[in-house]
């Protein structure tokens, strides 16, 4: 039987006090909405349908890139209501499954199980037990066991308020049982809106099983309705990848402070410090060491790399056996080969760098390429931008470039050439020759060092200084 996934996505979110709608809210740098997208992927299904209200423009905007059908929801009318939407589109040899847009860390395991229950014909329930169940649909039990119906906290009495056994929200059923029930639903309560909890009640009536499974973990389920929660989930979602990390075999300093905002694949004895932040599509390869305050996005590290601390490392590519740091920045398009080093305040962008070359102190290269064994000297620059257009550098091996040398692109520096310090060079180097460019030195007679000067005389040398020239 196929299986259709409906996320119900169109509340407005009041107490998150933002103006960014509720499940466009970012956990682990992500929309919460594209979680639970990415949860209802790991079950196959054939469809995912999102239905959606507030925001719904800056909704569909923000996740254009996913393959699911928008569903509109014009009048916020309830969950029953929400999901009448989208069954109008859903064939009756479906299994329906319900999920929420703002409960993200769903398990497509236990969606799953959810699914295969409906799958058989009954209506499936996903429940947890809670300490506190404040807020929650009460799973009303027959006295053999079997679910009788889901009462909404407002409507619960004293007796129904004392059960911790809760609705989750999360469901799923056959199509066309569940398109009967839906169309049976009232709106006579308090809020005047069709809860897609009453289904509960008519399947009991049609004599359709109802089934309760309980989720792993309370967290499983956790919504977010507040910022308060969203933190909640945060730390929940932090704790479970860094748990997968040590699993896979990292060490973690801390494992309460390290943010994972996406897909980090780790080999065995790397080590992570306290602070870092790995974003997007991270890999780290066996042995690799990675220091305090360090933030790397869409980067390969090869095997056995150090990066010491307060580094950024951004779409790069780096071999093994490099190290990068501290305060190092490595930009988009960076690739460093085998045993680079790469030191303290060093910038590197859209820049290719040979093995065992080095650049270990406030240097900038950009646009460049650099051949193998090159040393870049302390407070070297590529000079690669000239108001209008970008122009390359390329190293060839071996070359030496002394401190604080301008490289002016676009320019090559010769195989094994050496750039004497302190030089500016706007011309292709010789391979093996020394090229320098200096000034003459000079040293002036009679000069003397600045005075400190009161508030009158220095404002007359800047009105001096100043005063237009004659024409």
């Amino acid at each position: 039987m196929q299986l259709s996934v409906v996320i119900l996505a169109a509340g407005q979110g009041k107490r998150m006090n933002s103006d960014l709608p509720k499940v466009l809210q970012s956990l682990a740098g992500q929309p919460l909405l594209q979680h639970v997208i990415r949860a209802a992927h790991g079950v196959n299904p054939a469809d995912i349908y999102v239905v959606y209200g507030h925001g719904g423009a800056e909704v569909q905007a923000a996740l254009a890139h996913e393959n699911v059908e928008w569903i509109p929801q014009p009048q916020q009318l309830g969950t029953g209501h929400a999901l009448m939407q989208a069954m109008a589109v859903i064939p009756d040899e479906h299994t329906v499954l319900v999920l929420y847009g703002d409960v993200p860390l769903i398990r497509p395991a236990t969606l799953k199980k959810l699914a295969d229950l409906a799958a058989a014909g009954a209506l499936a329930l996903l429940t947890v037990k809670l300490e506190d169940a404040t807020g929650y649909g009460r799973i009303v039990r027959n006295a053999d066991g079997s679910v009788s119906a889901i009462v909404e906290h407002r409507q619960a009495n004293a007796a129904q308020l004392e059960i911790r056994e809760v609705h989750s929200g999360l469901m799923a059923a056959p199509a066309a049982p569940l398109r009967e029930w839906l169309l049976g639903l009232r709106s006579d309560n308090v809020q005047r809106e069709y809860f897609l909890t009453d289904v509960v009640a008519a399947a009991a009536q049609a004599g359709t099983a109802v089934a309760a499974i309980q989720a792993t973990t309370s967290s499983e389920v956790m919504g977010v309705n507040d910022k308060i929660q969203l933190s909640q989930v945060e730390a929940v979602h932090r704790h479970e990848k860094a748990e997968q990390l040590m699993l896979a075999g990292a060490t973690l300093a801390d494992p309460a402070r390290i943010d994972i905002r996406g897909d980090v694949a780790v080999g065995r004895d790397v080590f992570i410090d306290v602070n870092a932040i790995l974003v997007g599509n991270v890999h780290l390869a066996a042995g690799v060491k990675v220091g305090p305050n360090c933030l790397i996005q869409n980067s390969r590290i090869g095997a056995g790399t150090e990066i010491f601390s307060n580094c950024v490392i951004d779409d790069a590519t780096v071999a093994e056996n490099c190290r990068i740091g501290p305060f190092a920045r490595l930009r988009p398009g960076t690739v460093l080969h085998r045993g680079v080093h790469i030191g303290n305040f060093v910038e590197v962008k859209q820049t290719e760098i040979g093995a065992g070359s080095k650049a270990n102190h406030l240097t900038y290269l950009g646009d460049s390429k650099v051949g193998s064994d090159v040393n870049v000297g302390a407070g070297s620059i590529t000079c690669n931008y000239d108001g209008a257009n970008k122009w390359p550098t390329v190293i060839e091996d071996g070359a030496f470039i002394g401190s604080g040398s301008m490289l002016v692109a676009p320019v090559r520096i010769g195989a094994g050439a050496t750039i004497g310090a302190g030089s500016t060079i706007g011309a292709s180097t010789p391979d093996g020759k020394l090229s320098l460019e200096r000034s003459k030195q000079i040293t002036v007679e009679g000069w003397t060092r600045p005075k400190k000067l009161s508030e009158d005389d220095k404002a007359a040398a800047i009105e001096r200084a100043l005063k237009k020239p004659k024409v």
